[in-house]
This record gives structure tokens, sequence and C-alpha cells, in this order.
């Protein structure tokens, strides 16, 4: 028995120590946790304080509704003589107060959460657009009027360890963070507003940073929108949300935010790696950003055939009988 509880204690330690927040990840889930993450992002603590509204109004209510149930069943209880009204049938006030007292409370949460979903699609006056393509099974981010554009996909040591089937060790600091590590993180500036157009080239993705407190559909052939403005440097994790095929669970999603300064000197980089765009390119891509809206990207015409690539049809050989 002592053995037992003894590796008993080891396992829960150790389950506790594997969600362990490093430093650079802030907002991360840590041992015991209970509740909801309150985030980075002003959408995630708007999603947070509305979600806390709610569960003390749950608490409230459920107090009100037990206690009144067993003071109930202990003041009327049958050991003390009481006996049942057979003749009651309604009350018409106690029907206006519990019809009333549930509108008043859902009129009291629905109108800050309209509030709230309206600020969180609220895109304008942002600083900067990051257009995100999902793909079976990769994302792909491209810094619009930037010329800055890379893909990012699951990081080849946790690829490795998946299909090796082995089991991931906490004691092994590269497995810390298994199917959560990509080979190129989508790099943002702090305190900066950043709009995202989101769409898929293949199938239905969606793309999911519980740290921002938001997730949206990437659609093919639509365009959806959303923004964040983080405010805490560090890296914050996601994975696809959506079922897209048979590797939906290896699209992970790394956001590393950092210092408009680091920024400034991690996009010069890119743009020298990746040759720096004309001015007309940056100028025309920016635009495109500009227009493209949440109802969709407008359909591809089809291009003018070319003549000269149009085959010369052969002559019919005449029918012999």
């Amino acid at each position: 028995m002592a053995v037992r509880a003894a590796a008993a204690a080891f396992a829960l330690l150790a389950s506790a120590s594997a969600f362990a927040t490093p430093a650079a990840e802030p907002s991360s889930p840590h041992p015991w946790q209970l509740n909801m993450r309150e985030g980075v992002t002003h959408s995630s603590r708007m999603a947070y304080d509305a979600h806390m509204v709610a569960l003390w109004i749950c608490v409230v209510i459920g107090i009100v509704v037990f206690g009144a149930m067993f003071y109930a069943m202990w003041k009327f209880r049958h050991s003390k003589g009481a006996k049942p009204d057979v003749n009651f049938t309604h009350s018409t006030k106690l029907e206006i107060v519990w019809t009333l007292v549930p509108v008043i409370l859902l009129v009291c949460m629905a109108w800050p959460a309209t509030a709230k979903l309206i600020a969180m699609y609220d895109t304008r006056n942002s600083e900067m657009t990051v257009k995100v393509t999902g793909y079976q099974w990769m994302w792909k981010y491209e810094y619009l009027g930037e010329g800055v554009e890379f893909t990012s996909r699951l990081d080849k040591g946790s690829d490795a360890m998946r299909q090796s089937g082995k089991t991931p060790s906490w004691n092994n600091e590269a497995d810390r963070n298994y199917l959560l590590d990509v080979d190129n993180v989508l790099v943002l500036p702090v305190n900066t507003k950043v709009r995202f157009v989101i769409t898929a080239d293949d199938v239905i993705h969606a793309w999911w940073v519980p740290s921002l407190g938001w997730k949206q559909d990437a659609i093919p052939g639509i365009i959806n929108e959303a923004w964040t403005d983080i405010d805490t440097p560090g890296i914050y994790r996601g994975q696809c949300a959506e079922l897209c095929g048979k590797d939906h669970g290896f699209m992970p999603i790394v956001v590393k935010a950092v210092s408009k300064v680091e920024y400034q000197r991690w996009l010069a980089e890119q743009k020298a790696k990746a040759g720096a765009p004309s001015p007309e390119a940056a100028h025309a891509t920016a635009v495109d950003a500009m227009k493209a809206s949440p109802e969709g990207i407008a359909p591809a015409q089809p291009a003018t055939p070319d003549p000269s690539n149009t085959p010369t049809p052969e002559k019919a050989e005449p029918v012999t009988q």
C-alpha cells in the first residue's frame, strides 16, 4: 500500500508540474487551474469579465433556489406534522415574480455582452494587417504591405516524436511543448492594434489562440476579420479548432509578442531575406488589404484564352464503307 501511495503521489506531482508556466509564457495554464484564463488582450479581458458576471449570477441563483428547496424540506417535513395543501393550484404573484426576475437578469447580462461583441468585431484604426490562410495542415502568414510571408507548421521534433510511437517526457525540455511547437512563429508587436484577415485554401479551419480571447473560422472563398492588441510580451500557443482532416490535431499556432523596437528589427531581417518588394507592389498589397471585407472574396474571372495555345483540330478522315 505504501508503494502504491508513493507512486500515486509521484504521478500527481508529475502531472501538476507538466502544466507549469514558463516565464516566457505568461498566459499558459498552471497547476490546479479551474477558471478560464484572463488572457493578454482587451478582447480576452472583456470575455473574462462577461464570464465572471454570468458565473456569479449563476452562483447567486443556485444559492437562492437550493436554499429555498432545503429550507422547505426541513421546515415542512412530515415528521413535524406538515400536511400538503391539496387545494393549492397557482399563485399569480409568484408567477409574475419568477417571470420578471429572469427577464431582468437576461437583459442586464445581454446589454454589456452585446456591447463587448460589437467592440470585438471593430477592426477600424488598425495599425497593421496580417493575412492568415489555412492549409491541410499548416498556416500561411502574410504581413500585408510589407512583402513578408511564410508558412508555419508542426515542429520537426514534435512530428518525429508523434510518428515514432514514443511517449514524451516532462524531464526532456524539448518535449515540454509536444505538438504545440512550430517551425516559424507569428511575430507581433505589443501595444499595437493588429487586424487579421483569415481564410483557407482547401477545407474549413479555425485559427484559435486562447490567450488572445477569440477564435475565427478560416473558410475557403470567404474572408473573416478579427483584431488583437497584445499588451504583454511573451509566447502564446493555440491550435486549429475545426476538424479539417486526419492531421487536424497537428496544426499548432505560436504567437510571439515582442516590443515594437524588436519587431521592427525582426521585420527588417525578414525583408532582407525575402528581398524588399517594390513600392508599387507594397502599395497594391496594402490597398487589397483595406478592400478585404467579411463579405468574402470576389470570384476570380476566367482568363481570356490565348489563341496561340489553342490546339489545331485534326482533319476528319472520310468514312469508308
